[in-house]
């Protein structure tokens, strides 16, 4: 039955529940945006997906004020280590134990169910933030003023429309929402079937270790993965001539674990076989419906970044919206959004693919070349984060496109905490500024005592920092940072969430 009644109006609404679409929430919710949420599940899939996130996703995570909430959940990570069929070391890509200038660890292990519940139960802190689970949205039509959303309650068959002026396709790798956009897709070439098995270990198995495990061997590779608490994953190949249904059944999935474990050491929770993609959607917004996560992205796992990338579309994402519905922006300010994200997680999802080559076997030197060769040891591979795309970035200034590190302030305390959801200038000293416009928080020396050494390292005397941590532009002078100022424009104050 058809709902007649005069449709909802809301500014954004989120087509998916996962990590993504949550994170966007809080975020559309930390800047007072009118948001609905629409999930046609009814509840959290209860199965562990993806297992890692950085400390990029973790000070998202910190900025919508569920950090401490999320830490009794997760593990920090030591590494990973590429073997070969001998079990000599190909590939060292260890993790620091130390904190990054993100102000949080490098490399975490997660529970996704744990995860999601988090941020899930975090959008009852936004009144104007609702959810609705057993929503099925079936169409979208744009004009001129929004979209009419269009969606089945399974619960009760019941047909109802709503009003949005954006909707944010959240809603995975079969994207209905990509679907009106009439967007295709750029395939990078990787597709390979893996089987994905999950257990419980009955008993302790310490000799498993720690670190995540790539056994590069050409007759079946393998990858573990230490979860949280008793949980532990392996992928392994499906060669060719095997058929998926039959890879998966018991008997078969302890035959291949049995090199490591025995039905004895562990519950058998999961095992399905995936196809690892990578690809990338030609266009992320048409008019008023755009992209974000694996609805405009897919990537091969060996990197661990294919939620943290979806992390970052929603921090990028987010703030413009807010600027374009509460403060004004023009709207093409959304056009930045995938010309910064597309080519950033394009060298990701370039890079998990060179080390797929390593783990498959089928193109070692060229992945191991994405490392550092070490004389009498193995490789060392460092990851450094991609600059954003071109977009907001001004110019050829000193670490535009780079995150801003995160400063402990002489209080003790996060100068993201400080600073919330919003623009920041860093400058030495606030006698610099002769105005500047409402709406921008600072931190200077008297602050933060890292400030000046900061600065100078970089040869710059003041940077300008977005709300997703990106550097905007830097001034290596008082010329330079009068341009930079004349750059802001007038925003709307988020408050920390912390």
């Amino acid at each position: 039955m058809q709902d007649k009644s005069a449709p909802e109006e809301f500014d954004v609404v989120i087509v998916g529940r996962g990590p993504v679409g949550a994170t966007l929430a809080n975020l559309l919710g930390l800047c007072g945006v009118r948001t609905l949420v629409l999930e046609r599940e009814a509840r959290t899939y209860h199965l562990p997906r993806a297992v890692h996130f950085d400390d990029e996703c973790m000070r998202v995570f910190q900025t919508i004020g569920l950090a401490d909430a999320i830490l009794p959940h997760v593990i920090l990570s030591p590494g990973m280590l590429f073997l070969d069929a001998q079990g000599n070391m190909l590939l060292d890509w260890s993790r620091p134990q130390t904190l990054t200038p993100m102000g949080w660890n490098l490399s975490y292990r997660f529970h996704q169910p744990d995860l999601e519940d988090v941020l899930i139960a975090g959008l009852a802190r936004w009144p104007h933030v609702s959810l609705r689970s057993r929503c099925d949205v079936f169409a979208l039509d744009q004009d001129e003023t929004g979209v009419s959303v269009r969606y089945e309650d399974l619960s009760t068959g019941k047909l109802s429309e709503v009003r949005a002026r954006y909707v944010i396709g959240c809603d995975g790798a079969r994207s209905l929402v990509r679907r009106f956009i009439g967007s295709g897709m750029d395939d990078l070439g990787f597709h390979e079937r893996w089987l994905v098995i999950d257990v419980l270990l009955r008993r302790e198995r310490d000799d498993l270790g720690d670190y995540s495990l790539q056994h590069c061997d050409p007759k079946r590779p393998a990858t573990y993965v230490r979860g949280t608490g008793s949980r532990r994953r392996w992928e392994i190949t499906v060669l060719p001539e095997e058929d998926s249904n039959d890879v998966a059944q018991p008997a078969k999935v302890w035959e291949l674990l049995s090199r490591w474990i025995a039905p004895d050491d562990a519950e058998l929770e999961r095992a399905a076989v995936y196809k690892f993609h990578s690809v990338i959607a030609q266009q992320w917004r048409n008019g008023r419906l755009l992209l974000a996560g694996d609805s405009a992205h897919q990537t091969p796992p060996f990197l661990g970044q294919g939620m943290c990338a979806g992390i970052r579309d929603a921090a990028n994402l987010a703030w413009k919206l807010a600027s374009v519905i509460c403060s004004s922006a023009d709207a093409s300010l959304l056009d930045t959004y995938q010309s910064e994200r597309q080519p950033h997680v394009h060298e990701f999802i370039e890079l998990a693919i060179r080390l797929g080559g390593v783990i498959n076997t089928k193109a070692i030197e060229a992945g191991l070349a994405a490392g550092q060769a070490r004389e009498n040891a193995p490789v060392k591979l460092e990851v450094k984060k991609p600059l954003l795309g071109p977009g907001l970035a001004l110019g050829d200034m000193p670490l535009a496109g780079h995150l801003a590190p995160q400063f402990t302030l002489k209080d003790g305390s996060r100068s993201d905490d400080r600073i919330g959801y919003n623009h920041l200038l860093i400058v030495e000293s606030a006698a610099r500024l002769a105005q500047l416009q409402a709406g921008i928080n600072i931190l200077t020396s008297d602050d933060v005592e890292g400030i000046g050494p900061w600065l100078r390292e970089h040869g710059i005397v003041a940077a300008l920092v977005r709300p997703d941590r990106y550097i905007r532009g830097t001034a290596r002078n008082d010329a330079e940072l009068d341009r930079l100022l004349a750059t802001i424009a007038p925003s709307t104050h988020v408050p920390s969430a912390a």
